[in-house]
């Protein structure tokens, strides 16, 4: 059977495993939500726009005859993984998450781990600090019970609308980013506490890297609890997966 391949993208994970099924004999096509205005170029066909819920999911998958889907969301795209999983049960394709391994707290970390975006507001219910919120454009306002901290906010892409944060800074960037770069950037802004989300992977780890050197403190949000599912952890493993009959 001719597999066609549906993945489900803006991961630079996602981007790889493209790439790969790009030089197979596989038909691909590789999603987007459209929540970041930059889309990569891709070497497979691409669509950008949301589904319309698991119904809308299934059809797609139906009517496309996608005989695959591959979920390479980020670790934090609860509700299209939910989709994902419910529309598979429901069409009987097979599913795959290709994801990162989270991050694991090394010697000289200080992390205060909560377990959601709104406990990391709460956490930040203290005297003013100057903090680095590397949390994406669309959780900003979830922040904005704390306008009393100077915020520097790295973003993808401008934001839609401008913060309500009374004292700010908005640096655009698409990682991956460095070790070096990201201390100069800390350093530059006097950054003293980051907020993160364990996203995982190597993109954006060095920030967590640059914490560990110079003594910052993260509040690091732990990721949220899918269900189980077929999951690798490199792009390569997907193409082995798809490679055999069933």
């Amino acid at each position: 059977m001719l597999r066609n391949l549906l993945i489900l993208g803006g991961t630079t994970e996602a981007s790889s495993l493209a790439y790969l099924i790009s030089k197979t004999k596989f038909n691909a096509t590789i999603s987007y939500a459209g929540r970041v205005g930059r889309v990569r170029q891709q070497p497979i066909q691409k669509r950008i726009g949301g589904f319309g819920g698991v119904d809308g999911l299934s059809s797609y998958i139906i009517s496309e005859g996608i005989t695959h889907l591959v979920d390479a969301t980020h670790p934090f795209a609860t509700q299209i993984s939910h989709n994902a999983i419910l529309a598979c049960q429901k069409t009987g394709i097979p599913l795959a998450a290709l994801t990162r391994p989270k991050w694991e707290k090394q010697e000289g970390d200080k992390w205060c781990l909560v377990p959601d975006i709104d406990a990391a507001s709460a956490a930040l219910d203290q005297s003013p600090k100057r903090v680095m919120l590397a949390i994406g454009r669309m959780q900003l306002a979830r922040f904005y019970k704390n306008l009393q901290h100077f915020y520097l906010l790295r973003l993808v892409d401008e934001p839609k609308a401008t913060p309500l944060f009374p004292n700010h800074v908005i640096e655009i960037s698409r990682g991956p980013f460095t070790t070096g770069k990201d201390k100069l950037l800390l350093t530059k802004h006097r950054i003293n506490l980051i907020v993160a989300k364990n996203a995982g992977g190597n993109a954006t780890y060095s920030k967590v890297e640059a914490a560990r050197q110079l003594g910052i403190e993260i509040i690091m949000i732990d990721r949220p609890k899918i269900p189980d599912r077929r999951t690798f952890y490199s792009p390569e493993a997907v193409v082995h997966w798809l490679s055999f009959p069933g």
